[in-house]
């Protein structure tokens, strides 16, 4: 169904190549990257998965479509946020375009931190070969029971000051990457135990390799096919107070100003994932005859398909509503929670229609439906779950007065006043 939603001509121009490369380059090669994708235990097997995305960003530097939020500067198209949204949709069609064209989280997310908080030499040591492609990175944020997840305010791992280098102790799990471990890590730990974890916890850039850092397993979880998550200890790490990013005690707000947008991005690729999964029930519709007549001519199935359309309508809407509000005033947590909840639970709903439409077809991999469910289930969990956000609505809703410091009442990005 086709739908405007008044995005600029560049928006839409980049969208278009999005959608064809997603077409014409990465579904024909997306059941083979499927097989690849439980091969932890098969070395040979996760190299062809490796060389076979390599050969997709290829196509995709190519085609002009790697990189689309990087800045020019660092090799990318340099779009703006908004123009970025029908973009990443297109993306989210399939799960291996996104890794393909480097939208894929934590790096998509890791870049714009190290932009926005990173120092010049942070950026080029850090930023532009991860840009690039060259190497891949982490973020190590939720810990186990009864550390940080949701509430932030839990936060156990610390860093403490010595000399010139901070020392890092924490237990550390769903620290995001790839199935195989990353180049650097962004890790968030408490620096002063005496003040507010929002405004006592610093971001830090850890080499993966440095000493102190044990990766203690992949956790198992669903979406397997999607990005992988790590146990990670880290026991006395110590980093050079250079790899500081942000301003000390500053680290909540950096995290808060790369969870923000990334929510909304993670949204749109969402929704690629249910208007692909549509555009397969409606095929299969057409094609699928029962009771003497197409399913697509079932009056309940219609019923369903046109209240799928209709939410997923409402829910683009909302994501460019609330990217608009972060453009003009720099921030928008509500419209974000808003987006975030609603558009996790439409496309969990519309995926889990085109399954049962599709019956056995449905349930089977073969099409890749069931690996969308797995996917999109986690999504009201990961980057706050459902809950954390509609406190964060009500909150506003009933015009609660939530009880903090008084220098939290200013530190908004990066701890910088903003009166």
């Amino acid at each position: 169904m086709e739908l405007t939603y008044q995005d600029s001509e560049r928006a839409r121009e980049v969208a278009e190549r999005t959608r064809a490369f997603v077409d014409e380059e990465v579904l024909p090669r997306e059941r083979e990257l499927l097989g690849q994708r439980d091969a932890s235990s098969d070395a040979d097997r996760q190299e062809e998965g490796h060389e076979l995305m390599e050969d997709l960003r290829e196509i995709a530097r190519e085609r002009d479509v790697f990189g689309p939020q990087i800045p020019e500067e660092y090799g990318g198209l340099g779009m703006d946020f908004a123009d970025l949204l029908p973009v990443f949709e297109q993306a989210g069609r399939s799960i291996f375009a996104m890794g393909a064209m480097h939208v894929a989280a934590p790096d998509e997310g890791n870049m714009e931190i190290l932009e926005q908080a990173g120092t010049e030499e942070q950026k080029e040591e850090y930023l532009r070969p991860l840009a690039d492609g060259e190497v891949s990175s982490g973020f190590s944020m939720t810990e186990p029971m009864d550390g940080a997840g949701s509430d932030a305010k839990n936060l156990k791992t610390t860093a403490e000051k010595d000399g010139d280098e901070w020392v890092i102790d924490g237990h550390k799990w769903w620290t995001s990457f790839g199935h195989s471990q990353p180049d650097f890590l962004i890790v968030v730990a408490r620096t002063n135990e005496d003040a507010h974890p929002y405004v006592g916890t610093s971001a830090f850039i850890v080499d993966a390799d440095a000493d102190g850092v044990e990766y203690v397993r992949d956790i198992p979880h669903m979406g397997e096919s999607g990005m992988g998550h790590a146990e990670v200890v880290y026991d006395g790490v110590r980093v050079h107070e250079d790899q500081l990013l942000g301003p000390e005690d500053g680290g909540l707000a950096v995290a808060q100003q790369r969870l923000g947008k990334a929510r909304l991005t993670h949204c749109m690729r969402f929704m690629g994932m249910a208007d692909r999964s549509l555009d397969i029930a409606k095929a299969y519709m057409d094609e699928r005859s029962a009771y003497g007549d197409t399913l697509s001519q079932k009056q309940a199935l219609r019923f369903d398909i046109a209240d799928a359309e209709m939410r997923l309508h409402a829910a683009r809407t909302m994501v460019r509503h609330a990217a608009r509000t972060i453009q003009a005033e720099g921030q928008a947590d509500t419209e974000v929670s808003m987006s975030k909840v609603f558009a996790a639970e439409t496309v969990q709903d519309i995926v889990d229609t085109c399954v049962q439409v599709c019956g056995g077809n449905g349930i089977g991999k073969d099409l890749p439906l069931a690996d969308f469910y797995e996917n999109v289930r986690c999504f009201r969990i990961v980057d706050g779950a459902d809950e954390a956000h509609l406190r964060s609505i009500a909150k506003g809703a009933f015009d609660d007065d939530e009880i903090v410091p008084e220098e939290l009442e200013y530190v908004t990005r990066f701890g910088e006043p903003q009166r």
